[in-house]
């Protein structure tokens, strides 16, 4: 799988996939039937002001534009459930047709996300789920890639920085974040399994694991926590945007010898990835993202797409299948490195 991840060839093909996207090359007309115009949706990231869900939105947006639908940008500032679960109620209040909701907390957001429903609000999350016993308060997840895949890269970029040797820890976001908690468990058999020279700074991935709660302040502080209790730490995953931007920052500024992988914006990290600060990040697309998404909130809405598993809906010219767990997954995550970042930071 490493290999596949750092192939100059595959990123180049996928760089002409982004900017398909990104610059709107499927045409509006093959994705409108079946999709009632006029619609109005609700894109609600985990906080605002985070520049990953900006790139998520922009997605949303375009969708919304071919679609014909009146979509508002709304959330809290902070990554909370509770914070969201004050703009879902707006949303009900103010009659929405659709939620398109990327999970700040899995378990909280359900009870006002159940109301949505009843309210006649179809609900699609997007980027992160809630919790698995509670998939019927929405009609499908789109979700980047299965969690699996997600985790074990990240270890892999994470081993090849240290040289395959010494010791790992994490600075995740929310410690109420499905979908961190799933990457990160993943994480945690892969590196003891594949990399015998390797461990976990606390034994387990569990106890190896900071939050830095997505808030650039605290996720600095907790990689300082970390070098402060482990200063022979060889490297530090961050699957969070937030938290390796953070990280990076900070290890240049301290100039500490800790490897730094993660999750990260080519646009933000570009200057990291540059400078030799960090040599590798990873992620999907977050445009593609929000524009999935939302063509699937609005299909089912439309009445053309169920969300039942085996079933498919079409965004763009490409067509999703809904897997096991009512989810569709965009596809594989890929790597940035010095040899690609300057073509991927002016996408996203």
């Amino acid at each position: 799988m490493q290999k596949k991840f750092t192939q100059i060839a595959a990123a180049a093909v996928l760089a002409g996939a982004l900017v398909a996207t990104a610059t709107g090359v499927a045409p509006a007309s093959a994705a409108k039937p079946g999709i009632k115009t006029g619609l109005k949706i609700a894109i609600m990231p985990k906080a605002i002001n985070i520049g990953y869900f900006t790139a998520w939105n922009k997605g949303a947006k375009k969708a919304c534009s071919e679609i014909g639908a009146k979509c508002t940008y709304l959330g809290p500032t902070e990554a909370t459930g509770p914070a969201q679960v004050r703009f879902i109620n707006k949303v009900i209040q103010q009659h929405y047709d659709v939620l398109v909701i990327s999970a700040a907390d899995q378990n909280a957001i359900v009870p006002s996300l159940k109301r949505a429903k009843a309210a006649g609000i179809t609900i699609v999350t997007s980027d992160a789920d809630v919790a698995a016993a509670s998939k019927s308060a929405r009609t499908v997840a789109i979700l980047p890639s299965a969690s699996a895949r997600i985790g074990t890269a990240e270890v892999d970029w994470a081993a090849k920085a240290a040289g395959e040797r010494g010791t790992v820890a994490v600075l995740s976001a929310a410690a109420t974040a499905a979908n961190q908690n799933a990457w990160i468990a993943a994480m945690g058999p892969y590196l003891t399994s594949k990399y015998p020279n390797m461990s976990w700074v606390g034994g387990t991935v569990a106890n190896s694991t900071f939050y830095g709660d997505d808030d650039a302040t605290k996720s600095t502080q907790q990689f300082d926590a970390i070098l402060t209790q482990y200063p022979n730490v060889a490297a530090i995953i961050s699957p969070t945007t937030v938290g390796v931007l953070a990280a990076a920052i900070e290890k240049k500024a301290k100039g500490a010898s800790v490897k730094v992988t993660g999750l990260g914006l080519p646009s933000q990290m570009a200057p990291y990835i540059e400078d030799g600060t960090v040599e590798t990040v990873g992620l999907w697309n977050p445009i593609d993202l929000g524009y999935v998404a939302v063509y699937a909130a609005a299909r089912a809405k439309s009445g053309s797409f169920n969300g039942r598993v085996g079933s498919s809906f079409k965004a763009g010219n490409k067509s999703y299948k809904v897997v096991a767990g009512g989810i569709a997954y965009l596809g594989d995550p890929f790597t940035f490195t010095k040899a690609n970042i300057a073509t991927f930071k002016a996408i996203y």
